[in-house]
C-alpha cells in the first residue's frame, strides 16, 4: 500500500454485507424473473401508484410486507415514529413534506395512509421523557430529540403517563397517528383535494407481535381491527 492509498475507515468504500448480496441474488433468480415485464413497464412508463404510505422506519414494520404490495403499488416515505410535520415552508430541508408534495401534486395519488405500529421506539422515548423528567434523550444526536417533540400535541390530548408505561405507549402511538392526520390537513393542497373528494386520508396501526392491523374509523374515531379469514 502506498502512502497515498486509502486506509480502511478513512474514505474507503466498504463492500455490501454478504446477506444483502445473497438477498439480491435470490431476488434476481425469483421475483425479478417472475415480474420482469412489470419492472420493464414501470421503467418505460414511470410509476403511477394510487397510494402514498407514511410509516415508521422501524425495520419490523415494512409497509410493502404488511400490505403484500408489488413494485410500483405504494409510494412510501418512512421516518422515526411515522410523524407528519405541520405545513411550514422555509429554507430548511423537509424530507417528509417534500415526499408528500411530490406524491400528491406530481404523482396525484388518491390515498395517503399514515401507519403507526406497536412498540415504537420513538414513541416510547417520548413517553419515557414524560414519565421521568430526568430521563436521558433517545440519543445525544442533533436531530432525534427535536423530531420526536412533534408528538407533544398527541401526548397533551391523552394526558401524562399513569400506571403501565407500555399501555400508555400504545395509546400514544395511536394518538400520534391521529395527530399526523391532523397535520396533513395543514398542507393547503392536501386540505383542498380532500375537501373536493379527490384525495382520501387514512390511519392505520400495525401490531408487531401478532400482525394485527387496525384502521381508523372516520365516524367513531376509533381504531378497529381488520377482519381476516384464516
Amino acid at each position: 500500500m502506498t502512502a497515498d492509498a486509502e486506509k480502511p475507515g478513512e474514505g474507503a468504500q466498504a463492500p455490501l454485507p454478504a446477506h444483502l448480496l445473497d438477498g439480491y441474488r435470490a431476488f434476481v433468480a425469483g421475483r425479478l424473473r417472475d415480474e420482469q415485464a412489470r419492472y420493464r413497464d414501470l421503467a418505460e412508463k414511470g410509476q403511477n401508484p394510487r397510494v402514498m404510505l407514511i410509516g415508521c422506519c422501524d425495520s419490523r414494520a415494512a409497509p410493502e410486507t404488511v400490505f403484500g404490495a408489488g413494485p410500483g403499488e405504494l409510494f412510501v416515505v418512512r421516518n422515526v415514529a411515522n410523524i407528519v410535520p405541520t405545513y411550514g415552508p422555509d429554507a430548511n430541508q423537509h424530507g417528509t413534506s417534500a415526499a408528500l408534495e411530490f406524491a400528491v401534486m406530481a404523482l396525484r395519488v388518491e390515498h395517503v395512509v399514515v401507519m403507526g405500529h406497536a412498540r415504537c421506539g420513538g414513541v416510547r422515548a417520548f413517553a419515557e421523557s414524560l414519565a421521568d423528567p430526568y430521563a436521558r434523550p433517545l440519543s445525544a444526536g442533533d436531530f432525534i430529540g427535536s423530531w420526536i417533540a412533534s408528538i407533544k400535541p398527541a401526548a397533551d390530548r391523552i394526558g401524562a403517563p399513569a400506571g403501565d408505561l407500555a399501555d400508555y405507549v400504545e395509546r400514544l402511538g395511536r394518538e400520534n397517528v391521529r395527530q399526523s392526520l391532523a397535520n396533513l390537513r395543514t398542507f393547503p393542497w392536501v386540505a383542498e383535494l380532500e375537501r373536493r373528494g379527490i384525495l382520501k386520508l387514512h390511519g392505520a396501526y400495525f401490531g408487531i407481535a401478532d400482525g394485527r392491523l387496525e384502521t381508523l374509523e372516520d365516524a367513531s374515531g376509533a381504531f378497529v381491527p381488520v377482519r381476516v379469514a384464516y
